[in-house]
């Protein structure tokens, strides 16, 4: 008999919540590096700044793979897949990817002249407001390092486990219209056909599906849905703003 699994089964609840949990962590650690960076010495203290945040990507990083293949394993069970199945943890994003990341969140902190037509009106704000503003994009841009390793451990998992059939997306009650959108979808991400599309700041987790195992949406995946085909669908080239107006028409409101 044919098991069921959903967005919303509780195992996948539970695994957004320890990585939200483990997003907290890691956001209070990089507060307690804000002091690093010193206004008058930009050029020697940003680059110690980026450094230690890298370490906590990969401290975090690590740690978010690790909840992710205990996931994947405590679900394959659930499932009653057979034979035996080792989860491979996901590599670390290359140190290049995330030196990029932490420099652009901070590249509106070095002067520029204000008189100058290329200088943005981020970079015309007092110090305090940049530094400010980059701390929180730093902070999104590094919380989807983090937990995309654990999203990528799931999905590997997936593509390399012959019991493995496909997997969907789980997103919060609160997440934005285009996570809720990306949820409606269901089971339809195969092993080889698709990544996961995830922006700074994105909670969203990876349910994995198992042979002789049916998925279907949660309730409010399904009102999503109903939503989308309704309001959106029927609009080409201007789907996901029609899909967000209705969410907000109908009490969905997204969260960014």
């Amino acid at each position: 008999m044919a098991t069921r699994t959903s967005d919303a089964n509780p195992a996948a609840v539970r695994q957004r919540q320890a990585q939200r949990g483990l997003t907290r962590l890691l956001i209070r650690d990089m507060r307690g590096l804000r002091r690093v960076i010193i206004p008058s010495r930009l050029e020697a203290t940003v680059p110690v700044w980026i450094d230690a945040v890298h370490a906590l990507v990969e401290q975090y990083g690590g740690a978010s793979s690790a909840l992710s293949a205990d996931y994947y394993e405590a679900e394959r069970i659930a499932a009653q897949a057979p034979g035996a199945f080792s989860v491979p943890v996901a590599e670390p994003p290359p140190d290049e990817k995330v030196e990029n990341s932490l420099r652009w969140a901070t590249k509106d902190l070095w002067p520029r002249d204000p008189e100058d037509p290329a200088t943005t009106e981020a970079q015309r704000q007092p110090m305090g407001v940049r530094l400010e503003q980059a701390e929180k994009k730093a902070e999104a841009v590094a919380q989807k390092l983090v937990v995309d390793q654990g999203r990528d451990t799931v999905q590997e998992a997936v593509r390399r486990d012959r019991q493995a059939t496909a997997w969907a997306r789980s997103a919060a009650l609160g997440a934005c219209s285009f996570c809720k959108l990306l949820a409606t979808r269901g089971a339809v991400y195969k092993q080889d056909t698709a990544d996961f599309q995830a922006h700074d700041g994105c909670h969203c987790g990876v349910v994995p599906v198992f042979k002789g195992q049916r998925f279907e949406l949660s309730d409010h995946a399904r009102e999503w849905e109903r939503l989308y085909r309704e309001f959106a669908a029927p609009h080409s080239g201007d789907q996901l703003r029609r899909f967000r107006l209705a969410l907000a028409e109908h009490g969905h409101l997204p969260a960014r």
